[in-house]
């Protein structure tokens, strides 16, 4: 089973091997409301961690997706330009927005853990 942690921004990032697959959390999800429109990075496109990496626009606002680990992009979700809504089905699953190849693995260990996460959004 592979770890995925948070941040403070609502992204996730679940590691497998050197890859990174990265979306927002279900909190962000709910805040965003109805997912319309999702703009994501291309192939080969360079990002650093906590870089702007795409954007969700949802039927109350449009937001900023910063990478939580910084990598080369190697594919985005597809399936979110025909179906947006998918980030408000299935945000921590099918609704993934990009996948990249790690620069620094040791990033991934400075991010918020599952449990650090919950208690995060219980604050806000």
């Amino acid at each position: 089973m592979s770890e995925v942690r948070f941040t403070d921004q609502h992204e996730w990032v679940r590691i497998d091997g050197d890859e990174a697959t990265i979306g927002i959390t279900k909190y962000a999800a709910e805040q965003l409301g109805d997912v319309v429109y999702v703009e994501l990075p291309e192939a080969g496109h360079k990002v650093g961690a906590g870089g702007e990496a795409a954007v969700v626009e949802s039927v109350k606002a449009a937001s900023e997706v910063y990478a939580p680990v910084g990598g080369e992009v190697t594919t985005s979700n597809a399936v979110l330009a025909e179906d947006p809504a998918k980030v408000n089905a299935d945000p921590e699953g099918e609704g993934w927005f990009f996948k990249l190849k790690l620069a620094d693995k040791s990033e991934f260990q400075k991010l918020l853990t599952a449990d650090q996460y919950a208690e995060f959004v219980k604050g806000l």
